[in-house]
């Protein structure tokens, strides 16, 4: 008779290794069906910039380092994309009144624009994805991948 205990692990073994290929699966097929997508609002913002705008207009201006905090990247790296974005009229900076020698970053109404085209052009993309799952699926699919992202940025948190 076998180790209940000793099942159970090789299963949770399993079922972890699973998660991780599909994880691995899903990030690989999500970038090459952006990229393969042939409609303009999907090409309008890179990732980088699409993500920064998104915290942007959640969460409202941002220093560069509570910025790069929130997202899990290194200040030089989010300094180069705001760079890049404040060139294409994106966000703003402004100084920040916290701190005299700081600037804050804001999303632009332009980038607001191009960031809500996005979603949108996103939103219809997964529509006709998952077309054909019932909305109970959809709405489990949502709730797992909301767990799977606050377990992540909970343990980034603690890094």
């Amino acid at each position: 008779m076998k180790d209940d205990h000793t099942t159970g692990t090789a299963r949770d073994e399993v079922t972890l290794g699973r998660i991780e290929t599909e994880v691995a699966l899903l990030l690989r097929l999500g970038e090459a069906t952006r990229r393969g997508t042939g409609t303009m609002e999907h090409r309008l913002l890179d990732r980088a910039a699409y993500v920064i705008l998104r915290h942007l207009a959640n969460a409202g201006p941002q220093n560069v380092s509570a910025l790069a905090a929130k997202l899990n990247l290194d200040g030089s790296t989010v300094t180069r994309q705001v760079s890049a974005m404040q060139r294409d009229g994106l966000i703003a900076r402004a100084p920040d009144p916290t701190d005299g020698r700081g600037t804050v970053i804001s999303a632009t109404h332009a980038g607001l624009q191009r960031m809500a085209a996005v979603q949108a052009a996103r939103t219809r993309l997964y529509g006709d994805i998952l077309a054909d799952w019932s909305a109970d699926d959809r709405e489990t699919l949502a709730e797992m991948l909301h767990r799977l992202n606050g377990a992540l940025e909970s343990r980034n948190r603690r890094r």
